[in-house]
C-alpha cells in the first residue's frame, strides 16, 4: 500500500467533500498539520465539521478555515485565542458543540476503538448534559457521551518511517494520536521520514497501521504568546 505522497494537496486528492467531518491534532499551535490545513483551504471544500481542541489562532492554524468561511461547525474544548472564532459563534454563523477536554480526547479514542458510546460524570449538572441520556451507576449521575469518527483525520508528528509508524516531539503527541484513531483515512505530515527499520520499537508512539498517507515538508514552529522582559 502507498502511504508517501509528494505533497499534501496529493495526500488530500480524492478525500475532500463539502459537508465532511474532519478529527485535526494539535494543541493551540502545538502540534497542528498545517501543511494539510492550507491544502483543504486551497481546495475551497465547503461546511466542514472539525473536531479539534481548539481552532488554531486568528490567520494561522485551524484559523485559516474560519476567515474564509470553510468550517460550518467546531467540536472544540477552548476557543479564547481565536476572535474570528468567537465573532462567527456570537453572531450565529458558526456551529460550536463544546466538549470539555477530557471528553472530547475520550470521544476520539472510542471512535477509533469502535466504541459507539460510554457515560462520564464531566458535564453533569451544567449546560453540557443537556439533551444527553442520563444514567444512574452505583448511585452516581453520568452522561452518554458518543464516539467520534471522522471522514479523515489530519495530524503531525516528528518523525515517521516509510510504513507510517509515528514519533511525536514531547508535548506535540497531544491530541494528535486519539484523532488519528478516529479518522476512517488518516493523513500524517512529518519533519524527517526515515528508512523502514531504524526506529526503536519501544520508542514509537503510534503503528503505521492507523497511519494510511504520509508527507515530509517544512514547518513553521509559531509561538502562541511571546512573553520578554525589555531589554536592560
Amino acid at each position: 500500500m502507498k502511504k508517501l505522497y509528494g505533497s499534501a494537496a496529493e495526500a488530500l486528492d480524492g478525500l475532500l467533500f463539502d459537508g465532511m467531518t474532519i478529527a485535526a491534532g494539535g494543541f493551540g499551535l502545538c502540534g497542528i498539520p498545517e501543511l494539510l490545513i492550507q491544502a483543504i483551504r486551497d481546495a475551497g471544500t465547503k461546511d466542514i465539521t472539525i473536531a479539534s481542541n481548539n481552532c488554531g489562532v486568528d490567520e494561522f492554524g485551524l484559523g485559516i478555515l474560519l476567515d474564509s468561511r470553510q468550517i460550518k461547525k467546531m467540536m472544540s474544548s477552548y476557543v479564547g485565542e481565536n476572535a474570528e472564532f468567537m465573532r462567527q459563534y456570537l453572531s450565529g454563523e458558526l456551529e460550536l458543540e463544546f466538549n470539555p477536554q477530557g471528553t472530547l480526547a475520550e470521544r476520539m479514542r472510542a471512535g477509533g476503538a469502535g466504541i459507539p458510546g460510554f457515560y462520564t460524570k464531566t458535564g453533569v449538572g451544567t449546560q453540557i448534559a443537556e439533551g444527553k441520556e442520563h444514567k444512574e451507576f452505583d448511585g452516581e449521575t453520568y452522561i452518554l457521551e458518543r464516539g467520534i469518527v471522522a471522514d479523515i483525520s489530519i495530524v503531525k508528528a516528528w518523525k515517521a518511517d516509510e510504513t507510517g509508524n509515528l514519533v511525536f516531539r514531547k508535548t506535540a503527541r497531544n491530541f494528535n494520536p486519539p484523532a488519528a484513531k478516529c479518522g476512517k483515512v488518516c493523513l500524517v505530515e512529518v519533519e524527517e521520514i526515515v528508512p523502514t527499520g531504524s526506529l526503536d520499537p519501544d520508542c514509537i508512539h503510534l503503528p503505521g497501521i492507523y497511519v494510511h498517507r504520509l508527507i515530509q515538508g517544512e514547518h513553521e514552529k509559531r509561538i502562541e504568546k511571546r512573553t520578554t522582559r525589555p531589554a536592560a
